[in-house]
């Protein structure tokens, strides 16, 4: 089954998204097969890294992502698939999509979170503007939508409070990873000391993921501070590209308290070096103040590594509920409590918990079963009574 990808970016350093289509698209053995259209820069060098055709119809200059070349390049090759999936929302490809498709072809809208009404308390203004745009333009693109994909339960629901006029068709489907590579732990780990050899001998906790306020970033740095102390071999690795260039303050604030020099900063991670980083680490930690999903939790997970989380990363209930992670509040005191109860956790605990996190990946986070959800979804669409079938709730 051919099935279509429309996205702002395939850039990695955009976030879960780009990373999610790479993993859906690999699974052609099942036979999904898949094309992307984005609107990056043909000239992009990470573009030369995909095994699958990408049409890339930028570059564009502004955050909205506008390109007058999208809706024509949808009209012409439409018909060559099977499905069409919209990645995130706010941005032109979800209304050139519903231009170009509406009353042609149905199409599915994948939100990644973007409906999570976190926004309404970071900013008000930000809620303004968000208003003005739903009503002409993004209401309509979900609304028309055969299927509105959403990652989990806890999404779907926050997804219906961010505004009052909101009617869509939502279905919760699985979400994930692929796991590591075949490659041995010990082999990924070596990659990983290799670029970040302070910690070749530390034990440390690992933060892997954009340096951004919402993340929870300062949070968790000021509880390091407060436990570096009580846990002088413990290291923390704060891994991922630094768009808001929030780092220097982080670092200033590291040193204010002297605990600079076990603060780690590699940058961004990818390949063996980030399986390594995973497989090095004693437990993954994410204090996010908002989070749909957490590609990186389930790729914790997958190695084998518990995860320190927030009540905002929207699958965090279920990992509580396994008993792979603990979960406090996004709050500075919530965050300060993660660290002290890892410590407190004996070593018979830990290697208990490691041994259920790869369990909770293998029930629950194979990207795979997205793969398989998709193709039935678009199967679903092209039969005459589409519009009611399958259950979408």
């Amino acid at each position: 089954m051919r099935i279509l990808h429309i996205i702002e970016t395939l850039n990695l350093e955009a976030g879960g998204p780009s990373q999610a289509i790479r993993t859906i698209l690999s699974h052609r053995d099942i036979g999904y097969e898949g094309e992307v259209v984005t609107l990056d820069d043909p000239s992009a060098p990470f573009l030369n890294t995909l095994d699958f055709p990408v049409f890339p119809l930028g570059p564009i200059s502004s955050t909205y992502a506008y390109s007058p070349k999208l809706v024509p390049w949808i009209e012409e090759n439409y018909k060559r698939f099977d499905g069409v999936v919209v990645h995130g929302l706010w941005q032109y490809c979800g209304r050139a999509t519903h231009k170009a498709l509406s009353g042609k072809m149905p199409y599915m809208v994948f939100t990644h979170g973007m409906l999570d009404p976190y926004f309404k308390r970071a900013s008000r203004l930000k809620h303004l503007k968000k208003w003005l745009y739903w009503i002409p333009f993004e209401y309509r693109v979900l609304r028309d939508a055969y299927r509105v994909l959403f990652t989990s339960p806890a999404e779907k629901e926050l997804a219906e409070q961010s505004f009052w006029l909101h009617r869509w068709h939502p279905h919760v489907v699985p979400y994930g990873v692929n796991g590591p590579p075949k490659t041995s732990p010990e082999d990924l780990r070596k990659a990983f000391f290799d670029q970040c050899p302070q910690v070749r001998d530390r034990r440390f906790l690992l933060f892997l993921g954009r340096i951004h306020r919402k993340k929870g970033c300062d949070l968790l740095i000021e509880a390091f501070k407060k436990i570096a102390q009580k846990d002088p071999g413990l290291d923390l690795v704060m891994a991922g590209p630094d768009q808001q260039g929030w780092s220097k303050d982080l670092e200033e604030s590291a040193a204010s308290a002297g605990v600079q020099h076990r603060i780690h900063w590699p940058g961004m991670l990818t390949g063996d070096v980030k399986w390594g980083a995973f497989y090095a680490c004693e437990a993954f930690v994410l204090p996010s103040h908002q989070e749909n999903f957490g590609i990186a939790v389930a790729e914790a997970l997958s190695c084998g590594r518990p995860v320190l989380l927030s009540d905002k990363v929207n699958i965090a209930e279920d990992i509580g509920k396994d008993g792979a992670g603990l979960v406090e509040p996004d709050t500075a005191e919530g965050t300060l409590r993660l660290l002290e109860r890892w410590l407190s956790t004996s070593p018979e605990a830990r290697r208990s918990m490691s041994e259920i996190a790869f369990e909770c990946f293998r029930k629950r986070y194979d990207m795979r079963e997205t793969a398989k959800t998709i193709m039935r979804l678009c199967e679903a669409a092209k039969k005459p009574d589409h519009k009611t079938s399958p259950n979408h709730t």
